[in-house]
């Protein structure tokens, strides 16, 4: 069981660092692309693995670069407006931001060896591309009923293990002093939401009796958890994956294309999770006094990294009419840095009454506010899925043609390991468990309605890599995620698909202008907080996910020079 294996694993590891290893969902969020490149490429979903001529195939299929037969220079820009809805039991919001970007620019070069047969020439690439875009921001809210966050961290601090002894945690463990900084030692999970009012304990001497302080001691003396009467939560986005590229190319006979591509990767990723749930007025001198008992749980990390890859492929071109093209991708080697910081905050209305062990009775406002280091780091790397492109492309005639990309990503090879090339091992093996190969297919066609002005349409469909067992069923089994750090909100996706339409104009024989729109659909499931699952496989708290439909609408213009 998950949460056994991740419990007992911390037992064994000491220092800060251990205490905010990376978890699967990270790994998953920084091994995927999305569709981008030049106009062209795009308005044909991406398909050009057996088609080449184009920038873009230089970081899929690198043997397309040796179809070129002149120089080029080649640049796009590209306006996207990104559109969020959420659904959570039934309550709906909406979001909306708009991007300018800058999307690649490259170069091109053509050397002619004169030849007829063997060697016909070579061909060389430079380009910049950004291939990930994480920008975006939703909102999220449901009505009342459903478990508390603070039901959540209260089971999980319960289950906890204090790695200097082995036993059970204690609110001696977590509470913070001037002279004893839990965080050095600690999970910061359950840390941040003792010291930040959300949880606490009847005897601190004691393991195991962490409880929500949204609560009531009822006639016989036992702790009733409050309802929540409310829940939002608000999710910014911000940062990009860019990828550099070198290929090189070679034309054979003009029947064999053969191409390699080394590639340098920048990450640059932050996020801000704002999490907060309202129980309503506890009683008749609350509501006069206007004193709703409410929490807040507040997560900001900022991440950078650098990775090299390289892929490898060939085009064969059996007769004039047909190419096949088959590439591998490697994975991308990162090595990462990641920030992090949080904030915990509880009002209770009349808590300090009510129990037995106050948190602050000198607290005029009943709230405590706890924060995490500010200064905290932790470095580790991560080995991105590898992948495999399978290609087809007609050419009919001197005017159209049509062209399909399979690309085949295994999800279930991603890896992590901590700064010093030691594996996460617990991490790895819910990787294994938890994903499984994924499969994108691209469909792309042009038609030339005169030598200069061409259509273009395509689209390209992706089915999710996370396993069935992971989505929200109500009736089915119910998966628990092991969260990195303080950061308790995930996403599980369900499928992306995209459906795109271009034109191409060329001016002179050497300047063109092509224009795409590109229109994307996403599918997810957003849990502010993970399940909890004991040791016996009994469901201690649940909790509902809302579903995130983010659709963005992009526009891209690409300028080229052939010479």
């Amino acid at each position: 069981m998950k949460k056994v294996i991740c419990l007992c694993a911390s037992a064994l590891l000491l220092g800060s660092g251990s205490m905010f290893a990376q978890g699967e969902m990270d790994a998953y969020k920084f091994s995927q692309y999305d569709l981008n490149g030049t106009a062209r490429y795009l308005s044909m979903g991406g398909a050009f693995g057996a088609l080449g001529g184009d920038i873009s195939a230089m970081r899929t299929n690198p043997a397309g670069l040796a179809i070129y037969r002149s120089s080029e220079v080649v640049t796009t820009l590209s306006l996207s407006s990104i559109k969020t809805k959420t659904d959570w039991l039934g309550i709906g919001m909406d979001d909306k931001k708009t991007r300018f970007n800058f999307d690649n620019i490259a170069y091109v070069g053509y050397f002619p060896t004169g030849n007829d047969e063997g060697v016909i020439g070579w061909n060389v690439g430079f380009s910049y591309n950004r291939v990930k875009n994480f920008n975006r921001q939703y909102r999220m809210g449901r009505g009342g009923g459903g478990n508390s966050i603070s039901d959540y961290l209260a089971g999980y601090a319960n289950l906890g293990i204090d790695p200097t002894t082995g036993k059970g945690l204690t609110g001696n463990d977590l509470w913070s002093t001037d002279s004893y900084n839990p965080y050095l030692s600690q999970e910061w999970l359950p840390t941040l939401a003792y010291n930040g009012g959300l949880i606490d304990t009847d005897n601190k001497g004691q393991a195991g009796t962490f409880y929500t302080t949204f609560g009531y001691f009822d006639e016989k003396g036992e702790w009733l958890p409050l309802e929540v009467q409310s829940a939002d939560m608000f999710v910014s986005e911000k940062g990009a994956i860019d990828k550099y590229d070198f290929s090189f190319a070679t034309n054979i006979s003009n029947r064999f294309f053969i191409g390699a591509t080394v590639s340098v990767t920048d990450i640059d990723y932050s996020t801000t999770s704002l999490y907060n749930e309202d129980f309503g007025y506890f009683n008749a001198e609350a509501e006069k006094n206007d004193f709703r008992d409410q929490l807040y749980w507040d997560n900001y990390s900022s991440l950078n990294g650098t990775g090299y890859s390289f892929n490898l492929g060939v085009i064969a071109r059996p007769t004039d009419f047909l190419r096949l093209g088959i590439a591998y991708n490697s994975p991308t080697w990162y090595k990462m840095t990641n920030y992090y910081s949080a904030e915990a905050q509880a009002y209770v209305y009349d808590y300090y009454a009510n129990i037995q062990n106050p948190i602050d009775p000198s607290n005029p406002d009943m709230s405590r506010k706890a924060e995490t280091p500010t200064d905290f780091y932790t470095e580790y790397r991560l080995r991105t899925p590898d992948k495999w492109i399978f290609s087809a492309a007609a050419i009919l005639g001197q005017n159209a043609l049509i062209s399909v990309d399979y690309e085949l990503t295994n999800y279930k090879s991603m890896h992590l390991q901590d700064r010093d090339g030691y594996d996460q091992a617990r991490d790895n093996g819910f990787i294994k468990d938890d994903f499984r190969t994924s499969g994108m297919l691209k469909v792309g066609a042009e038609y030339k309605v005169t030598p200069q002005f061409a259509i273009r349409v395509g689209g390209a469909w992706q089915n999710s890599p996370v396993q069935e067992h992971m989505k929200y069923s109500e009736t089915g089994s119910i998966t628990e995620v092991y969260p990195a750090g303080t950061r308790t909100a995930y996403t599980v996706d369900h499928h992306i698909n995209y459906y795109t339409v271009g034109l191409g104009y060329r001016f002179t024989p050497n300047f063109y202008v092509d224009l795409a729109c590109v229109y994307r659909m996403q599918k997810e499931e957003v849990y502010p907080f993970p399940h909890l699952i004991d040791e016996n496989k009994n469901v201690l708290v649940e909790s509902i996910p809302a579903t995130l439909k983010t659709n963005t609408t992009k526009v891209a213009l690409t300028l080229g020079y052939k010479f």
